[in-house]
């Protein structure tokens, strides 16, 4: 019995004896191809002995090629040349690259060490691109989805340097793999890295070891000690940032660094290294190019040169670039002149000066203080200092486009006492000097003079938000609060964010990014990048105009620039600023914007004679830079209504009101009235309220 239980369970195929066997599905037979397994096999078999051969053909191509193939001639990094706008070379880079070719044995060893320790310590080891690196660094750029990593050693620098431009794309690495694959074929090591050493930038104009070392230490690049080899080794990663000249902290940092990796990687031992971190560095001076032109801009130009085109400063430096700008030398030299005029000796004082042709937006002359190589720190750019009354042009010109203000618009000057959030906070602006009229006066009268009660009374009845709103508009991005003081330029704004707001007035109401580069071309000139400045309606030509014309007032009898009127021969509007540390002024005719500013770096108070030079500046400069323009005025466009006022009521002129000023006005917002008549009537009063008040405000001014 048991083992006809046993018997059925086999005969049900394997199923256990408390299961009910169910009968399985039949499967269809497949149809068996021609050849069978043996088929799919060859043909697998097959695909790879063809993709083996095309492998071993591409190396046996490649080692024919590397073999029997002849590399490009090689040119060392060129100096990029920066042009005028004439297509002169600036001064400050004429003489072209400062590069002294030494033999391997002529540089120190503790150099080539420390070279290789920070750079390349596999170079002795492998064949001219590092695997391992390439490995790492393409780990870390599929990571970040972008190329972050360069992995290049030293020869491939060196490849990229002397056939290559330093675009960062796959096809640049392969073809830099590949010619540093040359190089180490047709050169031995030592070779290569006596052409890398004589080749790389170390800053401030200087190419290869010994010109490096001669600059900066005075002596031969073989006399070079283990300390100032690591502070050489440096250099290169940021030319700029860990320059010894202007950033000495910075390189004595780099050059822990550099010393450290020579510790780990054998080059020396941690007693050499304290030996080294304890030795003073003495760089020599800078020589002195005070002749140069324009050094400032220069700076600024590579600077904005590296942002377009997306390469750090020392790639810039070595790829023989065009750097076509919009700079004038004429008017640099005057720009400089002017400045160095009107500056006295020996004192700290300095000063600051850009100026736009703001038919186009280009940077026409740029001084960023007096003495480039005692501190090359732009202040052109220095968002740290209150423009002070300088900046009322964009209070007046927010005030004009609401309305709140015109020509006509009159206050009280005499202290005042402005209350603001919800009648919480108190301030209490001051005139200069504590002077004051004691009576009503009109806005002209007001700019002329730099009245600050006028200026705070305009911006409570415009409104904070719609001054800031204006600054905005017309390019001032530095952070402003909406408060009364912003009246009188409390808040810090550099003097290339004044002469950029300035330059929309003076171009009818069009502003126009300010341009310092027009094209940048390759060695071999082909543009890498080409200006398209923006230019924008921001306020209307009339606004602008009736702006201007106020703004001329500074250079009336009575007016805050009065004394340098004589010095300017035609039209010209301006404002000038002064607060406890700082004096500006800002100005344009119809061809030029220049804006000054002159004071201490710290901070320091000025005195009244220090005060009085930023205006001097700007008129002298203006005149001698625009020599050989034909005076004009500036055009007037429609919507303007120019007419006499009485400047006490504001009305009209006429013949019973004896003083009477020109003045002109948006469409429509200008004066009904006529000084002597009778308000009501002149205003065409019913006898309702308005008139009721209007003959009261007449009875108390008579």
């Amino acid at each position: 019995m048991h083992s006809e239980k046993r018997a059925a369970g086999r005969e049900g195929g394997g199923v256990p004896l408390h299961a009910e066997a169910t009968p399985r599905p039949e499967r269809p037979e497949r149809p068996q191809r021609a050849g069978g397994g043996k088929g799919r096999r060859f043909g697998w078999r097959k695909a790879l002995g063809v993709a083996l051969l095309l492998f071993a053909c591409g190396a046996v191509a490649a080692e024919l090629a590397l073999r029997f193939g002849s590399l490009p001639m090689a040119e060392l990094p060129q100096s990029t040349r920066i042009l005028d706008a004439n297509g002169q070379v600036l001064s400050s880079l004429q003489g072209g690259v400062n590069r002294r070719t030494v033999a391997l044995r002529d540089i120190s060893p503790w150099l080539t060490k420390a070279t290789l320790a920070v750079e390349d310590r596999r170079f002795y080891s492998h064949s001219g691109v590092d695997l391992r690196g390439l490995a790492r660094a393409a780990w870390v750029d599929a990571r970040h989805l972008s190329r972050e990593q360069g992995a290049s050693t030293l020869t491939q620098q060196l490849a990229r340097n002397l056939y290559l431009s330093h675009e960062r794309t796959w096809t640049r690495k392969a073809k830099e793999a590949w010619y540093a694959a040359m190089l180490e074929r047709k050169y031995s090591k030592d070779k290569i890295l006596g052409m890398y050493l004589n080749q790389i930038y170390y800053g401030n104009g200087v190419y290869g070891a010994e010109a490096a070392a001669q600059l900066y230490f005075g002596k031969p690049a073989a006399s070079l000690s283990l300390a100032e080899s690591a502070l050489l080794a440096g250099i290169p990663k940021g030319p700029r940032y860990y320059s010894p000249y202007t950033r000495l902290p910075q390189a004595l940092q780099r050059q822990r660094i550099v010393l450290q990796s020579m510790e780990d990687s054998g080059a020396i031992d941690a007693r050499q290294r304290r030996q080294a971190l304890a030795e003073k560095i003495v760089v020599r001076p800078m020589p002195d190019n005070r002749g140069q032109s324009a050094p400032y801009f220069a700076d600024y130009v590579r600077k904005l040169a590296a942002s377009k085109l997306g390469i750090e400063e020392r790639l810039l430096n070595e790829g023989g670039l065009q750097i076509y700008t919009t700079l004038d030398s004429r008017m640099q030299r005057e720009a400089e002149a002017a400045v160095e005029k009107q500056m006295p000796k020996n004192s700290q004082l300095q000063a600051a000066l850009v100026s736009i042709d703001p038919a186009t937006g280009y940077i026409k002359a740029m001084v960023g203080g007096r003495h480039y190589v005692d501190n090359p720190y732009n202040r052109v750019f220095a968002a740290t200092r209150q423009p002070g009354s300088s900046f009322k042009a964009v209070v007046y010109a927010a005030a004009l486009e609401s309305r709140a203000v015109t020509a006509a618009t009159t206050f009280r000057s005499e202290p005042t006492v402005f209350y603001y959030d919800d009648y919480r906070k108190v301030y209490r602006p001051s005139n200069y000097n504590d002077r004051y009229f004691g009576a009503d006066i009109g806005l002209r009268q007001a700019i002329g003079t730099s009245d600050n009660i006028f200026a705070v009374q305009t911006l409570m009845k415009t409104g904070p938000d719609a001054v800031i709103a204006m600054a905005r508009k017309l390019g001032i991005a530095s952070k402003m609060d909406a408060v009364p003081s912003l009246a009188l330029g409390t808040f810090p704004v550099s003097p290339y964010e004044m002469a950029s707001a300035y330059a929309v007035f003076a171009a009818g109401g069009v502003k126009r990014e300010p341009t310092a580069i027009l094209r940048i071309a390759d060695s071999g000139g082909h543009t890498l990048y080409e200006a398209r400045p923006r230019a924008e309606q921001v306020v209307s030509p009339a606004l602008s105009y009736v702006l201007t014309d106020l703004l001329g007032s500074v250079f009336e009898p009575g007016g805050t620039a009065r004394r340098v009127a004589h010095l300017l021969h035609r039209p010209t509007a301006g404002k000038s600023g002064t607060t406890s540390s700082d004096a500006w002024f800002v100005g344009y005719t119809p061809d030029l914007v220049t804006s000054v500013w002159v004071g201490y770096d710290k901070g320091r108070a000025i005195t009244s004679s220090e005060a009085h030079r930023a205006a001097p500046i700007f008129a002298e400069y203006t005149e001698a830079a625009l020599a050989g323009v034909a005076p004009h005025a500036f055009a007037v466009p429609e919507g303007v209504v120019s007419t006499d006022i009485d400047p006490a009521s504001g009305l009209l002129a006429s013949a019973a009101c004896p003083t009477r000023v020109h003045a002109a006005f948006l469409a429509g917002t200008e004066p009904t009235g006529t000084c002597g008549e009778d308000p009501g009537a002149a205003a065409g009063d019913d006898g309702g309220p308005q008139s009721l008040w209007r003959k009261i405000r007449g009875w108390w001014k008579s």
